[in-house]
């Protein structure tokens, strides 16, 4: 099976409360751009993330907002930011590290929500039977590129009617398979 493969970089998925905090009351997340995953997409809302060590400006948020705030980085991300961040699937946030997040109306130190993404795949229930597949099911997804094709261990399927199919990595990965601008396709392998 064929899949297409997207880099996620570095952003930032909140809760209605902390939105509130760090961008007013009564202000909304405005779309820039719609992503693969139904419903999803990128705000115009941008915050910086400081860790002990150093800090990223204008991080993007994600829509629409959740039940609890994330912030999602690579494992370089981590370490320039001072942080030693769990690779977790998203919304596993207990023992994680937190920052501060600074918006246009304030700032706020989240206790904890700083992950970096498990490699995954969103498939809807349609395809995932179509491929023999389930949700929470592990596979291999090999990736042919013109100089460092490689294949993905240990990525997880996630299945819900509210998905669409594609992989996800974060952007160290990205680099580590030489994907570039353009679609990428990945095989998965059971």
């Amino acid at each position: 099976m064929k899949i297409l493969v997207e880099t996620s970089a570095r952003h930032i998925h909140l809760s209605r409360s902390d939105f509130e905090v760090l961008f007013g009351l009564g202000a909304g997340l405005v779309v820039q751009k719609e992503l693969s995953q139904p419903g999803e997409f990128v705000s115009t809302a941008r915050l910086e993330v400081v860790g002990p060590k150093n800090k990223f400006a204008k991080v993007a948020v994600l829509g629409p907002l959740r039940a609890q705030t994330q912030v999602e980085v690579s494992l370089t991300d981590s370490i320039n930011l001072g942080l030693s961040v769990p690779v977790r699937d998203s919304g596993n946030l207990e023992g994680t590290p937190g920052c501060v997040l600074v918006g246009p109306n304030g700032k706020l130190e989240i206790p904890h929500g700083v992950i970096i993404a498990k490699r995954h795949i969103h498939m809807d229930p349609d395809s995932a039977k179509a491929h023999n597949l389930s949700d929470g099911q592990t596979v291999r997804v090999a990736v042919q590129t013109e100089h460092r094709s490689l294949t993905f261990e240990n990525v997880i399927v996630r299945v819900s009617k509210n998905f669409a199919p594609a992989m996800h990595i974060d952007t160290d990965e990205a680099n580590a398979a030489g994907i570039v601008a353009g679609p990428t396709y990945g095989e998965v392998l059971i």
